[in-house]
């Protein structure tokens, strides 16, 4: 599997989250209320598996990989991608900050901001970034993005395995009536993230 099939199959298991999201804010909205431990669970998810698995993945790897190919970091497309992670950081830092003081209003702006900037991203990176990067990238390019991923996955593994988080979308996506998507990240040889 290439890298950037690998990326993106793990925007599918985001995405899901990502809706499981979009019903916590509309009961948060509706009821004025939080289901805390849910949306904690979300972002821990988002943190661990989205920003540090992920989001590390493509920050170490793939963007280094494309500006060392021509792409230009500043004013370029990996600096955007940079610019956008950072802005999904500050909204999840938001949104655990407001569940912690029960800030209903707080959690739904900031989760309001995070969902269309976090799937437009991902947007953006499927259907554009990715394939500017195979455009570049030999099948060994291709093959070195994936050992690094392993390499990252074994170097900075967390208390939770990558096994772990796809359950835990999983099991976010049954409370919450969203469809799964995790089995397509499944085939990858990221094994803990």
């Amino acid at each position: 599997m290439k890298a950037t099939e690998i990326l993106s199959a793990e925007h599918r298991v985001i995405e899901q989250v990502l809706d499981c999201l979009e019903v916590m804010v509309q009961r948060a909205e509706t009821s004025q209320t939080l289901e805390k431990q849910s949306i904690l669970d979300a972002v821990a998810f988002f943190r661990a598996f989205a920003d540090q698995c992920h989001h590390g993945k493509e920050e170490g790897h793939l963007f280094p990989a494309m500006e060392a190919n021509g792409y230009p970091r500043v004013g370029g497309p990996t600096g955007v991608m940079r610019h956008e992670h950072e802005l999904g950081r500050k909204c999840v830092r938001g949104m655990e900050s407001a569940v912690e003081e029960g800030n209903v209003t707080g959690f739904v702006e900031n989760a309001r901001a995070f969902l269309p900037l976090l799937r437009q991203h991902i947007q953006k990176e499927d259907h554009c970034l990715f394939s500017m990067a195979d455009q570049v990238f030999t099948a060994a390019d291709q093959d070195r993005l994936s050992a690094a991923f392993e390499r990252v996955a074994q170097e900075e593994q967390s208390a939770r395995t990558h096994e772990q988080y796809l359950q835990l979308a999983n099991q976010l996506a049954d409370a919450y009536g969203v469809p799964s998507r995790t089995e397509r990240a499944r085939p990858h040889d990221c094994v803990h993230c």
